[in-house]
């Protein structure tokens, strides 16, 4: 059995595209999949438009934004607590992403063909069609300079930035770091075994945590190109761009002091921005 998960604040026209191009999706390859919807507190009439649109789909409303982290592991920790004991998959999705034809198909038969993958996401597209890289190598010294060190700028968006070859998006499915968390389809005994999402996480690396934690435990990390989904991205984040910028360095910095040597995580804090950096600790 799967589950897709989607937590979602005042975006309620790309969830309204995001849910039907799912349901169109699902009828084809998981019919008795469960959708359930996060509603954050949104203040633009999503949680009603869900209701009357959408009736199958479960909708859990909260009085506060509690945000992408917690959203998810509401449910997960739901889902775990629940009887039923033929859960199998779980797909995080962003409501600013519109589901092809046959992406459920691809990612249910790859992870069914390959019982050791914990992780994997599709091939993600911009709006205007062009390839959006949703896998990246796990995130070292070298990408944090790239990002940091203005010199080093024409180098962005390369393979040294943790990008792979774009021709890799149009073959057969290969090994990453990490998928982007927009659209993370993962293994329920996977998570058994890991965890849900740190919550220290609040917004950003929260993903590439959960990646390396399931590395860590002898699970693959996969993208499976077959499978398209278009994302929009910056829906939610974007509508408080300055919070979602420190957000994006404190959570850096906690990745590094969970994964990264002292040496490593000493030379990762040299190459944080001074206005973002934690205390030494």
């Amino acid at each position: 059995m799967l589950a897709v998960v989607i937590v979602s604040w005042n975006v309620r026209d790309l969830l309204r595209a995001c849910l039907h191009s799912l349901q169109l999706d699902l009828a084809d390859a998981a019919p008795d999949a469960r959708i359930i919807v996060v509603d954050s507190a949104s203040s633009d009439g999503t949680p009603p438009m869900v209701r009357a649109e959408f009736p199958s789909v479960e909708l859990i409303t909260c009085d506060e934004n509690i945000g992408y982290v917690k959203g998810n592991n509401l449910v997960l920790g739901r889902l775990e607590a629940e009887p039923t004991a033929d859960l199998q998959f779980v797909w995080l999705l962003n409501p600013d992403t519109i589901i092809h034809r046959g992406a459920m198909r691809a990612l249910l038969d790859f992870m069914r063909s390959h019982p050791r993958c914990g992780l994997c996401g599709p091939k993600l597209l911009n709006p205007d069609g062009s390839l959006q890289h949703g896998a990246f190598a796990m995130p070292g010294l070298v990408q944090l300079a790239l990002e940091t060190q203005l010199l080093l700028w024409r180098f962005r968006n390369t393979r040294l930035d943790g990008r792979y070859d774009p021709a890799r998006y149009e073959g057969l499915p290969f090994r990453v770091g990490h998928p982007l968390g927009a659209a993370m389809f993962a293994r329920v005994e996977a998570i058994r075994q890991v965890g849900p999402f740190d919550e220290g996480f609040e917004m950003y690396a929260e993903e590439v945590d959960w990646a390396m934690r399931m590395r860590k435990a002898g699970w693959e990390i996969w993208c499976v190109p077959q499978a398209v989904v278009t994302h929009y991205g910056g829906a939610s984040s974007g509508q408080v761009s300055e919070r979602a910028e420190r957000l994006k360095w404190r959570s850096r910095q906690r990745y590094y002091r969970k994964h990264y040597s002292p040496l490593k995580r000493w030379l990762a804090m040299r190459l944080v921005p001074a206005s973002y950096r934690w205390p030494a600790g």
